[in-house]
């Protein structure tokens, strides 16, 4: 048995603790603010409930695997809705397509837009079904110590999907700039620009179209329960309003934390907050990367957000809505290419209770704004007033409804309060973003090569951004850590 400490209550935080507590050590989480669940907080106000994080549950596969190697399963600790539709996109006033909850309706809607695209999509997903396979069930699972994890005799067939984009190919199959726009839209998960993904990344697409978009009962907010229910099964100790000054080293060995003025020993260290805060912790001969080195990483967007209650139900809208009415293009230069406010944003609206009866009042709305930004950039209440006002602007005109004057309250949460909240490099709300040259070996190490029995884990390292590779990323840090105690 060793004394672990785990620095963050994250999905991959609360998800290495669960495996590592399983294995017979001592697992204490100490996690910063009030509740649980790092970004994957919640809001209550007024009656009303906000996912203040992710609102997406895709990929349930991951999330099945993750709880059957504890001969649980999700269903034991919350239930899931399939969502029909999985959403719908705007791309202007009465110009709306609908992504239904088959893959047999969505061709039909794709064959509505561009005759003969139906086909093509069919083969696409196959492709993308395939890609999947190789990596979800295989390829994220290995912990990125080596770049031979990459070699394979399936990945050797699939080079070239490397070295191509999303964006590409993509674009020689569909010439509908809708229909791209749609198949473009799941790797934005993943951070990065759709020309700067690689092609092999369309497992997101199967994500998308194979596998469906689902609601979690009260909220993404009720898998972090989950966990945390899990995790105290498994006799973790949880601890909140811990707020970590120090990591200790001695020897070159990490031995403790400096928590709220008290020092905590501790025989091995797992890190799930930022990396980059994390090594501000150690003294600097202790770090294993620059300031210049994370100033050049490509980091995935920041973002504004809103929660909103309304004092009416919300008409012409899903429960997931996307507004692609403006240029893409524009919009992406500005959070990659020369950071700055987008002058016309895209943005993504989240209506829980469209679906979810919890979610807000009798009669009332529950709305969720969401406008990607780059990292980094000035945040004002000005500014964000600012947005509101334009966004909201266009979704009356799009959506052709009256909401301003049904607004009962608004929150507002953005790079400031990334900071703050989460001590996020930058402000960034979704980590590193996964180019080519920040895949797998390349990006952040699971583990200290600097400090021994000093690890990471969570979606500036191995696999990558998003809720299921958090969850991997604590089950492949455990490993790690198993190693390292079994070596011992």
């Amino acid at each position: 048995m060793k004394k672990i400490a785990i620095i963050g209550s994250g999905f991959s935080s609360l998800a290495a603790a669960c495996y590592l507590s399983a294995e017979g050590n001592e697992v204490t989480v100490y996690e910063k603010n009030k509740t649980v669940g790092g970004r994957a907080r919640q809001l209550n106000k007024e009656g009303f409930i906000f996912d203040i994080g992710p609102t997406w549950y895709w990929m349930p596969d991951v999330f099945e695997r993750f709880f059957s190697d504890f001969n649980k399963q999700p269903s034991d600790y919350y239930s899931l809705i399939k969502l029909n539709p999985a959403y719908s996109v705007y791309f202007g006033k009465e110009e709306r397509i609908t992504i239904e909850d088959t893959l047999e309706k969505i061709c039909a809607a794709f064959e509505k837009e561009e005759p003969g695209s139906s086909k093509k999509l069919k083969k696409f997903i196959a492709k993308a079904q395939n890609n999947y396979d190789v990596a979800i069930k295989d390829l994220v699972y290995r912990p990125g110590v080596s770049p031979f994890e990459l070699v394979t005799p399936v990945t050797m067939k699939k080079i070239d999907q490397f070295f191509s984009t999303i964006s590409k190919e993509v674009r020689k199959e569909f010439n509908n700039p809708k229909l791209i726009s749609i198949l473009e839209f799941p790797v934005l998960f993943l951070g990065a620009k759709p020309s700067n993904t690689p092609a092999f990344y369309s497992f997101m697409n199967y994500a998308d179209f194979g596998l469906g978009t689902f609601h979690p009962k009260n909220g993404m907010y009720s898998v972090i329960e989950g966990m945390k229910s899990l995790a105290e099964e498994l006799d973790v100790t949880i601890k909140t309003e811990q707020t970590v000054e120090k990591i200790l080293v001695k020897s070159n060995t990490a031995s403790g934390l400096k928590i709220n003025g008290e020092i905590i020993a501790a025989d091995i260290i797992v890190s799930g907050a930022d990396y980059h805060h994390t090594e501000t912790l150690l003294d600097k001969k202790h770090r294993q990367y620059s300031e210049a080195y994370w100033d050049k990483k490509t980091f995935a967007p920041s973002s504004l957000l809103f929660y909103v209650g309304f004092d009416k139900k919300i008409k012409n809208v899903d429960h997931h809505t996307l507004f692609f009415d403006v240029d893409f293009e524009a919009h992406s230069k500005a959070i990659y290419d020369k950071p700055d406010w987008p002058e016309n944003p895209l943005f993504y609206a989240s209506f829980p209770s469209k679906t979810d009866d919890n979610a807000a009042p009798v009669g009332k709305e529950a709305g969720i704004f969401l406008i990607p930004l780059a990292p980094g950039i000035k945040d004002t209440p000005e500014i964000r007033e600012e947005y509101f006002k334009k966004i909201i602007t266009r979704f009356e005109n799009l959506t052709n409804q009256e909401v301003k004057n049904y607004v009962i309250f608004k929150e507002s949460f953005c790079v400031n309060d990334f900071i703050e909240e989460y001590n996020s490099y930058k402000g960034n709300a979704y980590g590193l973003a996964n180019t080519l040259l920040q895949t797998a070996f390349l990006r952040p190490s699971l583990k200290s090569n600097k400090v021994k029995n000093l690890f990471f884990t969570g979606q500036l390292t191995v696999p990558g951004p998003g809720v299921p590779p958090s969850l991997i990323s604590g089950k492949l840090v455990a490993g790690l850590v198993q190693k390292q105690i079994k070596k011992s």
